[in-house]
C-alpha cells in the first residue's frame, strides 16, 4: 500500500507538462539600413517638409524618427520611405538624429515573432 501512494504521489509531482507552456523569444527583426537623407539639411524656422530616406532593408510597416519622435511615414519600397517632417521639429538650428525602425511582429500562443530593429542614426543639419 505504501508503494502505491509513492507512486502516485511521485506522478502527481511531475505533472503532465501543461502547466507551465514553455515560451520562445521573439527572433531579432531586420535591421533597417540608411544610405541618403534627401534633403540633408534644412534652414532652421522652415515650413513642413517631406523628407526622403534611400536604404535597405524598409519592412511594409516602417517608420522615420527625426530627433527621437516618430513622424508621419509613408513605405515607397524596401529601399525608399518618406516623413512628413512639421515646421515645429524644425524651428532651432542644430543636429538632429534620423533613425527607420522596422517594428516587431507579435509571436503565437507560446511567444515568437520578432523584435524590432532600428538602424543607426544618420545625422540631418538644421542651419
Amino acid at each position: 500500500m505504501k508503494l502505491v501512494f509513492v507512486v502516485l504521489l511521485a506522478a502527481v509531482a511531475v505533472g503532465c507538462g501543461y502547466s507551465n507552456p514553455a515560451t520562445t523569444p521573439p527572433s531579432p527583426g531586420t535591421m533597417p539600413t540608411i544610405a541618403q537623407l534627401v534633403p540633408n539639411n534644412v534652414i532652421a524656422g522652415s515650413s513642413q517638409f517631406t523628407l526622403e530616406v534611400d536604404g535597405t532593408n524598409f519592412g511594409s510597416k516602417a517608420v522615420v524618427n527625426f530627433n527621437n519622435s516618430a513622424m508621419a511615414t509613408s513605405v515607397v519600397s524596401a529601399t525608399k520611405v518618406t516623413a512628413t517632417i512639421p515646421a515645429s521639429a524644425v524651428s532651432t538650428a542644430g543636429t538632429v538624429p534620423v533613425t527607420v525602425t522596422n517594428p516587431g511582429t507579435p509571436g503565437g500562443l507560446y511567444g515568437g515573432g520578432t523584435s524590432a530593429a532600428t538602424s543607426t542614426p544618420m545625422n540631418f543639419q538644421i542651419n
